[in-house]
């Protein structure tokens, strides 16, 4: 995965320096959608197609996320598609977020949890996440049955595990040794 990030990070920091975008939030919410269709089985064949132009590719990603792109994204998605990129739109949008969010002075944070969360239970542990890792975080929850019981939180490149399962290999391992 690391090659995948090593050719989006130049796309995304373009992009994030590029003013003809407008404001960066709704960039991001384009490439989350634009990042979604590019797992499509059909998108990704008709793109890959010879016979098919890149303006074609673009008249179809902007038909069925029903957005008008702007020039400098027309731009950004001609370059792209050129050089066969379309595969590396999800983490060019991942990259995108994280500079946008990085700007703002926000993490992004996935909360995986046993159980779900209701939104004063997920307010309460993103208060308490947020003091543990110094900063804003911005919480989504998944559900990960695996871990029996606690949260496994991954903010960034940090992970704080306190799932029973965690602590669980924690004691076969100090009982094996």
């Amino acid at each position: 995965m690391a090659e995948l990030a090593t050719i989006a990070r130049p796309y995304a920091e373009a992009l994030f320096k590029s003013k003809v975008l407008g404001p960066a939030h709704q960039t991001a919410d384009l490439l989350d959608g634009l990042a979604q269709l590019s797992h499509d089985e059909q998108v990704k064949q008709f793109s890959l197609s010879p016979k098919v132009t890149v303006s074609q590719v673009i008249d179809l990603l902007g038909s069925v996320s029903k957005v008008k792109f702007s020039e400098g994204m027309l731009n950004f998605l001609n370059t792209m598609l050129e050089h066969g990129r379309l595969s590396a739109m999800p983490e060019v949008a991942h990259q995108f977020r994280a500079l946008v969010n990085a700007q703002s002075g926000f993490s992004e944070a996935v909360i995986y949890s046993a159980f779900p969360l209701d939104a004063v239970a997920q307010k309460a542990v993103t208060e308490l996440l947020q003091k543990r890792f110094s900063r804003q975080l911005q919480t989504s929850v998944e559900i990960d049955e695996s871990l029996i019981g606690g949260v496994r939180v991954v903010v960034g490149d940090e992970v704080l595990d306190t799932s029973v399962k965690s602590r669980l290999e924690e004691m076969k391992v100090a009982l094996t040794s």
